[in-house]
């Protein structure tokens, strides 16, 4: 029996809804926090009026940076593989003709792949061909980091992981700006410390005059301890992030990584640490605290590390020569990969 139409609006409705909780939840703690920090703080305790627009301006600076990157970290569409990378209706049909013959379905699925730029696989062992990433519900020969999101329903290219406090998944579209409001958030709450642990402590303080004020107090004093709490978790976040940065690794190839044709490694797309930072951020350093896009490549293709066997290939070679490094992207998977010989794989 079929579901009515308007059950399934209120079904996705809700679905939705529940997803946005914890966006709704960061957009309610910076409203309060606002009203503490601007009101109670700068406008009502703050007397001198050089440290109040200095305070004021250096705290709206901080705020619009970091509200530009969460939204975009927000409303960025996670990247999906090119059409290049689908099955057409024959091929899939072909494909699932026989579901139980995985040998003959492996076969379909190299030969569909031969011209896509592909280096990473499932199932390397050294008694069996490399088997082709493949998402059935998709339809799609994965292409190198990409992984398919329960959440989006799609292959996400480049997928880091999908985060509820964006509701959105963090992948090569986003990945900057996801940076990005770490660092901002970081920074606004480490500020936030430091311009109220001086009234806070005055509230403690039997000499103070400020011991006996009330109006506001238990803003200020709830405000120091949320930064203080917020500080913490985001650091560890945040400088979390930069390692994976710095390595040239997702979340998801952190704890699995991906296979190439001579099996797992952990530093196949490690180019150097200069190199990785610029892969996210881009070459132009001036660019790098903005929150658009300047990330190298398409998300596709990524560059290897030179001492993976393929990466020694003429053809690969040849591919580096032709085009400019940041375009050569030849991917790491986290899921699956396997072994199979790159020269039949690389041709792009």
């Amino acid at each position: 029996m079929e579901t009515p139409k308007s059950n399934r609006f209120c079904c996705n409705f809700c679905v939705r809804a529940a997803k946005s909780i914890p966006v709704i939840f960061i957009l309610c703690i910076l409203s309060w926090s606002y009203y503490a920090y601007v009101y109670h703080l700068c406008i009502n305790r703050i007397t001198s009026i050089e440290v109040k627009v200095t305070y004021l301006i250096m705290y709206h600076v901080i705020l619009f940076f970091f509200l530009w990157s969460y939204f975009k970290t927000i409303f960025t569409e996670p990247g999906g593989a090119p059409l290049k990378f689908r099955l057409s209706e024959e091929v899939f049909d072909d494909f699932n003709k026989n579901p139980i013959n995985l040998p003959r379905q492996n076969a379909i699925l190299r030969d569909f792949a031969e011209n896509l730029p592909i280096m990473t696989f499932t199932n390397t062992n050294e008694h069996f061909f490399s088997d082709i990433r493949f998402c059935d519900k998709c339809r799609i020969v994965k292409p190198d980091r990409s992984h398919h999101c329960s959440v989006c329903r799609k292959c996400v290219l480049k997928m880091d992981h999908h985060c509820p406090w964006v509701n959105n998944c963090v992948s090569y579209t986003n990945y900057k700006y996801f940076i990005l409001f770490l660092a901002y958030g970081l920074l606004m709450c480490i500020y936030v410390v430091a311009t109220t642990g001086e009234y806070v402590a005055k509230f403690w303080d039997v000499t103070s005059n400020m011991r006996n004020q009330e109006e506001g107090k238990i803003h200020i004093v709830f405000l120091f301890f949320i930064a203080a709490m917020f500080s913490i978790s985001v650091f560890s976040l945040f400088s979390y992030h930069i390692y994976l940065v710095s390595k040239n690794r997702t979340t998801l190839e952190a704890f699995r990584p991906p296979k190439f044709s001579e099996g797992s490694d952990k530093n196949g797309f490690n180019l150097g640490c200069c190199k990785n930072i610029q892969e996210v951020f881009g070459k132009e350093v001036i660019l790098w605290p903005f929150p658009i896009r300047t990330s190298l490549g398409e998300g596709v293709k990524f560059p290897i590390n030179k001492k993976i066997p393929e990466a020694q290939s003429l053809l690969y070679t040849d591919i580096e020569c032709s085009e400019p490094s940041h375009t050569i992207f030849i991917n790491d998977d986290v899921t699956n990969p396997a072994e199979i010989n790159a020269q039949d794989l690389i041709q792009i």
